[in-house]
């Protein structure tokens, strides 16, 4: 599903997203908000590209990135429930992954680790895309996250 459809999806279920992405730079946002209208629908994103910066907007804690890491599933837990916490957002996702060029044999690069936060429940996925280079991680890790924050948005209508 495209930013379009995701949006007027969340918009006829009267639902507000939000992001918090590192590897990706905020291409997901930009990708909401190309859209005309967008602003009903996608509450706010953060950019925490830094430990620091996960760590003072979203509440991701030391222990976490110590134990685990800023790219683990554990991470990208605390980052999507941290930017549904501090928002006003029903469903919020997270994405933290090395877009290369680089990574380590515990941690390649093409690694993306993904959360989705909504009502009471965390999901979290890991994604190897592979060595595509580094746009070609991004983007393939964005798109991740708009169908991620689809399937959100699908469960919560079918609750309602």
């Amino acid at each position: 599903m495209n930013a379009a459809a995701l949006l007027d999806l969340c918009r006829a279920h009267g639902l507000k997203l939000a992001t918090a992405e590192s590897c990706t730079g905020g291409m997901v946002g930009a990708w909401l908000t190309e859209v005309p209208g967008s602003s009903d629908v996608f509450d706010r994103g953060f950019i925490t590209y830094s430990n620091t910066a996960k760590q003072d907007m979203l509440g991701v804690t030391t222990a976490s990135l110590e134990a685990f890491g800023a790219v683990s599933e554990k991470v990208a837990a605390e980052m999507a429930s941290g930017a549904l916490a501090r928002s006003g957002a029903d469903i919020a996702v997270s994405i933290t992954g090395i877009a290369g060029p680089g990574g380590s044999e515990h941690k390649p690069e093409g690694r993306v680790c993904f959360g989705l936060a909504y009502g009471d429940t965390i999901y979290v996925e890991t994604q190897d895309f592979g060595a595509l280079g580094r746009d070609k991680v991004r983007e393939a890790a964005a798109k991740r996250a708009l169908e991620l924050l689809t399937q959100g948005a699908e469960a919560i209508s079918a609750e309602a």
